[in-house]
């Protein structure tokens, strides 16, 4: 009986160790669990040397398969989410980024945009997706908005979910303290002890960047979180030089006028990363895209309002199967 107890105990027990000791890995076995709950599978593809690591879900059909970038520091599982909101019959792919979490990264890589673009189409051929969704938020989304620029064959349309890469008419206090900071390195002034809010050190900085990015985080998941991301902050650090630089900063505003499949625009209206003015900026070069400002939401629109971001995507595609029965009709006429 003592005995029986005792096994009953010890998975109570663990739970309470690994969310007082560890929880890091319990964010990590969370994950796992929902992964496994929502039927995404792990899987790896190699190009050469080089290893992309996405989840999956369902088998390529009728409809477009969708191909979903994270952002910056995130990787595939932020997308789970929103994957549960998504009809099960849809082919889904969530891919981890080059550098991030099971994708490799190299040190001699090429971490711009236009290389990140590039590694991104390695996968695609690699995996054979054709005619796809393209679904990008954040550094993600201005590489979705490169990609569509770049290969258009390869894309049915583009969901581009608060995306980097432009230049918006307003500024959120987050870009303006970033650009004070450009100043003062050209200044030569010593920024040694300055953090940047998206790469925390300790569980304060952590909490600022959650209050800038998501919704409300538990202390102990905020250490968890913290424990998972330390080991990687230098490459977070080498990976946001990169996308900063004159060549990538602005890559997204700087292809718009190259985009010709159909775009998707979803953005936050409380966006204190990337200012929703933003959305103009897509909309003024592109007259035809559809444009959604999500009320009552920040950045992180996959983990604020993830239902309405399914909602959204899967309201777009059916615009687009119906737009394009409808050219198919006047062909045949």
């Amino acid at each position: 009986m003592l005995t029986g107890s005792v096994l009953l105990l010890f998975p109570v027990v663990a739970f309470v160790a690994s969310f007082v000791f560890w929880p890091g890995l319990l964010i990590k076995a969370y994950n796992w669990f929902w992964r496994r709950r929502l039927g995404m599978t792990v899987r790896f593809s190699h190009v050469g040397s080089f290893r992309f690591c996405y989840s999956t879900r369902g088998t390529p059909g009728g409809a477009p398969s969708l191909l979903l970038l994270h952002g910056f520091s995130a990787n595939k599982d932020m997308w789970l989410p929103v994957v549960q909101f998504l009809p099960q019959q849809l082919h889904v792919v969530c891919l981890d980024l080059p550098g991030h979490d099971g994708t490799s990264r190299h040190q001699t890589d090429d971490f711009s945009i236009e290389g990140q673009v590039s590694r991104i189409h390695q996968f695609v051929h690699s995996v054979g997706l054709k005619h796809f969704h393209l679904i990008g938020t954040s550094m993600g989304g201005n590489l979705a908005g490169v990609y569509a620029a770049r290969f258009p064959q390869d894309l049915c349309s583009v969901s581009l979910v608060c995306p980097a890469g432009l230049e918006p008419p307003e500024d959120t206090e987050f870009v303006k303290r970033l650009r004070e900071m450009e100043v003062q390195k050209q200044q030569n002034q010593d920024l040694s002890a300055e953090s940047i809010a998206l790469i925390p050190t300790t569980v304060p900085q952590l909490q600022d960047m959650l209050d800038l990015c998501s919704p409300v985080f538990v202390l102990q998941m905020m250490k968890g979180l913290l424990q998972n991301r330390l080991p990687h902050n230098p490459f977070y650090r080498h990976l946001f030089e990169c996308i900063s630089t004159e060549g990538s900063r602005h890559s997204l505003q700087e292809n718009l006028g190259h985009i010709t499949v159909p775009v998707q625009v979803v953005w936050g209206q409380q966006d204190q990363v990337l200012h929703v003015s933003g959305a103009s900026v897509i909309a003024a070069a592109l007259p035809h895209s559809q444009v959604a400002l999500l009320d009552d939401c920040g950045h992180s629109v996959a983990l604020e309002r993830p239902r309405k971001l399914a909602s959204v995507i899967c309201s777009f595609l059916s615009t687009q199967e119906v737009t394009n029965r409808d050219v198919e009709k006047k062909k045949s006429c």
